[in-house]
């Protein structure tokens, strides 16, 4: 018996257990054929907001740890505001790519994102793999991919209405569209666990923005972030081993 512990589960509450597997399965696909598709000038990101994150000052300085004494840190601090993270992770380098560091992760900061990702290799192929937040979907980004693909502006219809932007369901149908330069693949419902940049966001939450950490203010806590982020393309970066394969057990 161990009361003090707990442990966590998420149902996912899968309506179509076949639809399920098969986007689990594609996903896995594009990670596991990431070598491949980079030899072919595609590049593969995997791509997430993490927002809300807290710039708090200890009121008093952390005691070091010495002889006799473990660290000690006072539980006391002091607020100073909220910042937040868009980023991409380059699945095949590890390199974390075109990040924004900022408070706010509206539609357009999205799609700044994803601009700045595609500049960098603006004649390849793109695919972005991240979860279905509505900004995700956005009519902005539906029409720089219509640009990209050299389509006019006025067949897309209009917002609400009619023709590829008139709803969520309409403008994933455009930006799944395997046969763009620039494709979106979208996780399922409570898979964020297939999505490798939360696996960096928890890399850098426990290196970085850990309990340890005391920033005097927004501005601080930002230039941390942005200094880890260059700290760790210079010589932390390098893939995961993805082996799942997508495989999943019908309960």
């Amino acid at each position: 018996m161990q009361p003090h512990r707990t442990r966590c589960w998420l149902n996912p509450n899968i309506e179509n257990f076949e639809d399920f597997q098969t986007k689990v399965a594609e996903i896995c696909c594009i990670y596991l054929s990431t070598d491949k598709l980079t030899q072919e000038n595609v590049h593969i990101y995997s791509t997430d907001e993490k927002m809300g994150i807290h710039a708090r000052e200890h009121v008093n300085p952390r005691q070091n740890m010495k002889p006799g004494q473990i660290e000690r840190i006072d539980p006391e601090y002091i607020r100073h505001g909220v910042s937040g993270l868009i980023a991409s992770r380059n699945v095949a380098t590890g390199e974390i790519v075109g990040p924004l560091v900022q408070p706010e992760r509206k539609e357009l900061d999205f799609l700044l994102h994803v601009k700045i990702v595609v500049s960098l290799n603006p004649n390849d192929r793109h695919i972005f793999i991240m979860d279905g937040l509505n900004t995700h979907f956005s009519e902005s980004l539906v029409v720089f991919v219509a640009k990209i693909e050299g389509l006019d502006e006025s067949t897309l219809g209009a917002k609400g209405k009619h023709g590829i932007l008139k709803n969520m369901k309409s403008r994933c149908k455009f930006l799944t569209d395997k046969s763009h330069q620039i494709v979106f693949v979208y996780t399922p419902k409570h898979c964020s666990w297939l999505n490798q940049i939360e696996c960096w966001f928890s890399i850098i939450t426990r290196g970085l923005l850990n309990k340890r950490a005391s920033f005097k203010s927004v501005e601080e806590l930002e230039q941390k972030i942005w200094d880890y982020i260059n700290f760790y393309n210079q010589f932390l970066k390098k893939p995961f081993a993805w082996n799942f394969a997508g495989k999943l057990l019908k309960v």
